[in-house]
Parts: structure tokens; sequence; C-alpha cells
């Protein structure tokens, strides 16, 4: 295959990636009869059994001729955690009407993984780069001190997904080995979990509901399928590519929670936006500068 039609598939890979993410809020919403603790542990659940299966049927080797030291598996634990609160508090935050800040918090997590790579990769800021923080910054701030408390949903979905980046980053190991790991380290409190609920009655379960049953047992593969589109984008395409598309998924969750559940957009969120957006738009533009331009190649 060239170059072009692989950088083609590269392109629908990532569009498909990021259109199935952006629509999350309408498949969690659906689930707004479910509590967020269960839902999250079945999306734990049936995401390692998913990643199992795929392992299993496309790798055909140990999973320790990839991560085979303690500190590898420890520091996969680690990030286990801090995805697994990510999509807990996305859960809720979705499910409980806060669609926007959860959007605003995936506007922000460009900028805060440049602000973690200056941190702890000693990577430089450039003038175009301190500038978007500063703009981001800004609108935060206005947010926070117009809507009378800290957007504590956005800056903990953009914190709790850019460390788990700069750690998974750190580690350099292959994506599919690392996911597989990360969810069978959430298997037994997912298990257990789901197990005391429905034993207890209070679980969703109990209610023989044919449509819930299917859409928690399809949250495994939900979650999984667009982390395994946006691997095969990086594989063709550029990072810089990729930066653009990223910015696809809190779009769609901007739109729908404006125009599909009509949550209120005040001054505050026109302020916040507008400075982020403005704030993007430098980084992005920054991003196209030839000396930026590097093809991620495998």
């Amino acid at each position: 295959m060239t170059d072009t039609a692989q950088y083609r598939k590269g392109l629908i890979y990532g569009l498909l990636c990021y259109c199935i993410w952006g629509l999350f809020p309408l498949y969690w919403r659906l689930l707004d009869h479910v509590g967020s603790f269960e839902i999250l542990a079945h999306r734990m659940l049936w995401s390692a059994v998913f990643m199992i299966v795929l392992f299993v049927g496309i790798r055909h080797r140990s999973i320790k001729k990839s991560i085979h030291t303690f500190r590898q598996w420890m520091g996969l634990l680690l990030t286990s955690v801090l995805i697994s609160f990510n999509w807990g508090l996305y859960i809720w935050a979705i499910n409980h009407g806060y669609i926007l800040q959860s959007s605003i918090g995936y506007y922000i997590n460009p900028l805060v993984n440049v602000l973690l790579g200056y941190l702890f990769l000693h990577e430089r800021l450039n003038r175009a780069q301190s500038v978007a923080l500063l703009f981001a910054l800004a609108g935060v701030l206005y947010f926070t001190i117009d809507y009378g408390h800290f957007p504590i949903i956005s800056i903990g979905l953009a914190l709790s997904f850019g460390i788990y980046g700069l750690l998974k980053k750190k580690m350099g190991l292959p994506a599919t080995e690392a996911l597989t790991v990360e969810t069978i380290w959430m298997m037994p409190a997912a298990a257990a979990f789901i197990l005391w609920s429905y034993n207890s009655g209070d679980s969703a379960l109990n209610s023989f509901d044919a449509l819930t049953w299917i859409l928690l047992l399809a949250a495994g593969a939900v979650t999984a399928i667009p982390l395994l589109l946006y691997g095969k984008a990086a594989e063709r395409i550029t990072l810089t590519d990729l930066g653009f598309l990223q910015y696809l998924s809190p779009t769609g969750q901007f739109l729908i929670g404006v125009f599909v559940y009509d949550e209120p957009f005040t001054t505050a969120h026109i302020v916040c936006f507008a400075c982020i957006w403005t704030g993007l738009a430098i980084f992005s533009v920054d991003a196209l500068k030839p000396k930026k331009l590097v093809k991620n190649v495998h």
C-alpha cells in the first residue's frame, strides 16, 4: 500500500476514533438510570474481557515478553487507577448534567500535555505555547470567579488524562499490551462490585431490562474500539494531524450538551470557551510549523 493510501487510512481511523469519543455523552446518558459506579465497574470489567480476547486473538504471545519487570507492572497499576478515575468522573459528569464542563476538560487537555511535558520531560515552551496556556488559564479563572466555584470536573478530567498520558509516554510500552494489563488490573475490583451490587439487589441487572444489560455489556467494546482506532491512526499520520482531530471530541460533547440536553450556556461559559479556543488556535498554528511535523513511523 502506498504512503498516500496509508495516510488516508490513518485519517479515517482518526476521524472515527474522535467522532466516537465525541458521541460518548449520548451513550452514557442512555444509562443515566444506572449508578455511575456500577456503569464504571461494567466498563472496567468488559473492557478487560474485550482486550484479553483481542490480545489472544491477534498477538499469540505472552504479555511477559513486553512487560517483564515489577516496576512496569506497578506503573501500569498506577495508570489503571488514573484512567479508571477519569472514566468514572466523566460518566458521573455526563449523567449529572455537566457535559459542558467535561468538554472544557478535553479542550484544555492538549495544553495540559504541553505543561506536563515542560515540568516533567524538560520540554521547552516556546512563546506561542506559553501564550496559549495563559489564554486557557484566563478562561478557567474567569469561569471560576463568575460561575462561583472552581471547575473541578474540567480540571480533574484534563489532569487525570494528561498524567495518564505522561506516565504511559515515560514507560514506553507497546500500546496493546499496556492497555490489556491496565484492564486486567481493573478486573477484580470491578467484578467484586458488580457481584456485590447484584447480590444486594441494588444492581440495574436485577431489573432484567434487556436494553440496560446490552448497553452495560457493550461498554467494554465501546471503550476499547476507539482506543485501538487511535493506535492505528498514530501509526499512519503525523502527531500534528492527530492534534487537530483531537478537537472533534470535545466539540461533539459541547454541541450535544447545548443542543441535545439544553444545558445552560452562560456568559461565563462563553468567555471560558472563547479563551480556550483562542489558546487552541494559537497552539494549532504553532503546531503547523515545519519543525513540528514529525512523522510517527513504527
